[in-house]
């Protein structure tokens, strides 16, 4: 808030339980019908702001922006009109946290990055687009950088494919149709495990484990932890990581193979075997924590009350 960033556009998102009552008083009325990802306009202190329908955790909301002038602005009306509803900023790093209960994974690494076939693409992108490794690396355990490659399919996203229309890979999804794919779960990490990583902070001659940051504990932009079985075979991966104050609970969102059932208990291997290169990571060896593969989304809101075909309703 000291104003030294100078940036084109402001974007705030309200959302929860209230967040209909906020904008409907913001707007002076009822907001537009807004189908889900798709954009209108609201008005807010006499403005007419972009709007964007989002939804975080099963609760539904907007995602406003404007010209960054606006910033403080738009900010104290938002604020104000909030009171009576009990709204409470949040800020940025808590607004990913709300995908660990929702089950999108925000940052799957793009699969560009080795393909022959890909080169052209690669240099013509320039450096910043080549994201996230142009700008923070990646991490946890693969040694390949095609470890971190994901499908559509594993991820969730097989809905969304419509070959009604031609473009770049529909072969290869097509390919992949009525195949076997690894799912994504929610993986329940042990309170009692993850605990150690501070407190080895307090405990002089002890190992260091990778600090496990709240409420987002990534740290790197694509983050993939091996998940193994009780034989030490790697069953699945993690690839966000965080921690939810509705639950208590540290999550991480990820993918495991078809054969791997609700409720087991996994081992995940927190850190980087081998210690970290890393300037973002402080030395750790990893730690070993116990993991149980739990529904997605996770909570119960947004699993009874999502769309369908947006994220896959699930038994209670």
């Amino acid at each position: 808030m000291g104003r030294a960033v100078k940036r084109n556009h402001y974007r705030f998102q309200i959302q929860g339980p209230k967040a209909k009552d906020v904008i409907e008083k913001l707007n002076g009325g009822p907001i537009p019908e807004i189908k889900f990802f798709f954009m209108d306009e609201i008005n807010i202190g006499g403005r007419k702001v972009r709007a964007l329908r989002h939804g975080m955790a099963g609760e539904p909301g907007l995602e406003i922006w404007g010209p960054y002038e606006e910033y403080l602005e738009i900010r104290e009306i938002i604020l104000e009109a909030g009171k009576e509803f009990g709204l409470t900023p949040v800020g940025s790093r808590a607004y990913a946290s709300n995908t660990l209960e929702s089950g999108w994974i925000p940052s799957p690494l793009p699969a560009v990055y080795s393909d022959d076939r890909m080169k052209s693409y690669r240099e013509w992108l320039p450096a910043m687009a080549m994201k996230p490794l142009a700008r923070s690396p990646a991490a946890s355990s693969p040694t390949t950088i095609e470890d971190y490659y994901s499908n559509p399919y594993e991820l969730g996203y097989g809905p969304f494919i419509k070959f009604d229309h031609d473009f770049i890979g529909a072969d290869a999804l097509k390919a992949m149709q009525g195949q076997t794919h690894r799912r994504k779960v929610t993986f329940a990490w042990n309170g009692e495990d993850i605990q150690k990583t501070y407190d080895c902070l307090f405990t002089p001659g002890s190992e260091i484990y990778k600090y496990f940051e709240t409420p987002i504990g990534n740290y790197g932009s694509s983050s993939f932890d091996k998940v193994l079985d009780k034989n030490g075979k790697t069953v699945g991966l993690s690839m966000f990581s965080g921690y939810s104050a509705n639950e208590r609970q540290a999550l991480s969102l990820g993918v495991v193979d078809a054969d791997v059932e609700e409720g087991e208990v996994l081992t995940l291997i927190w850190g980087e075997p081998g210690g970290t290169k890393k300037l973002t990571s402080e030395k750790h060896v990893p730690l070993e924590v116990r993991v149980k593969v739990s529904p997605v989304p996770f909570a119960r809101d947004a699993r009874e009350t999502y769309a369908q075909g947006w994220r896959t309703k699930q038994p209670a």
